[in-house]
């Protein structure tokens, strides 16, 4: 099922946006966001009735839902948003997924992580994609105010959030030009692939936690082994990966 999910959204995107490039920005993070906002309801639900409290589980997922919507923003300065044919698309298509990936987490949050994944993965190649093709062009473009502000100039408390393999502070991007923004981006998403994987390990209620957490546990050998060898698999298979053609 959940495999089948990720499917339908690359077959949506590649159907229809194959060489609409910020379009499918938009459409691809704002359905993206949904997902975090769902386990954020899904454990204030457990909070509110005594049933589960972690509080540092919602912290991460709030900034990793900030995160993406800064990608939205930067997807809308391009002009992604500007048809409403997109517009209603990318919306239907969130309203759908929030409850598709609530219901999942309430049966099997690792299911739902692991959905997460595989869509975070999409976006990495498919940003990688677009910066092998275009980088040249990129690189003569400005960078829109609101990439400055938010990996520059804005509270870097919430980016260093959603980023749990690393320690806060050590992921600072220089932002230039649009290329540099697109970089960033796409280093965010394979943030967010290490952070889901994390989120599937047996042990994760007792390790993962925010990377602000006062007295903070380790990441296990065993899960940084498994976050390194799958970031491999996906730095290879981005060699191979096609670039995409832009309107």
């Amino acid at each position: 099922m959940i495999r089948l999910l990720v499917n339908i959204l690359e077959a949506l995107l590649n159907t229809f946006y194959r060489t609409r490039i910020y379009p499918r920005f938009y459409v691809l993070e704002t359905v993206a966001r949904v997902p975090y906002f769902a386990f954020t309801s899904v454990l204030h639900l457990y909070e509110t009735m005594g049933w589960w409290r972690k509080a540092d589980w919602i912290k991460v997922h709030f900034a990793e839902s900030w995160n993406e919507l800064h990608h939205l923003l930067i997807a809308e300065s391009l002009g992604g948003n500007q048809y409403w044919i997109d517009r209603f698309v990318a919306h239907t298509g969130a309203f759908v997924y929030y409850w598709i990936v609530v219901f999942v987490y309430v049966l099997s949050p690792r299911h739902a992580y692991n959905f997460m994944q595989q869509v975070e993965e999409h976006a990495y190649h498919t940003y990688n994609a677009f910066i092998k093709e275009h980088g040249d062009e990129l690189k003569t473009l400005p960078a829109p105010q609101i990439a400055i502000n938010y990996y520059q100039d804005g509270d870097l408390y919430l980016f260093d959030e959603f980023q749990t393999t690393r320690v806060p502070q050590e992921r600072r991007p220089k932002i230039e030009n649009l290329y540099d923004v697109f970089v960033a981006i796409r280093e965010d998403e394979l943030e967010h692939v290490k952070t889901m994987i994390a989120c599937q390990q047996p042990d994760a209620q007792q390790t993962f936690q925010s990377p602000h957490a006062a007295i903070r546990i380790p990441l296990s050998e065993s899960v940084k082994a498994a976050i390194n060898e799958h970031t491999a698999d996906i730095m290879r298979e981005a060699v191979e990966k096609q670039p995409v053609e832009i309107l």
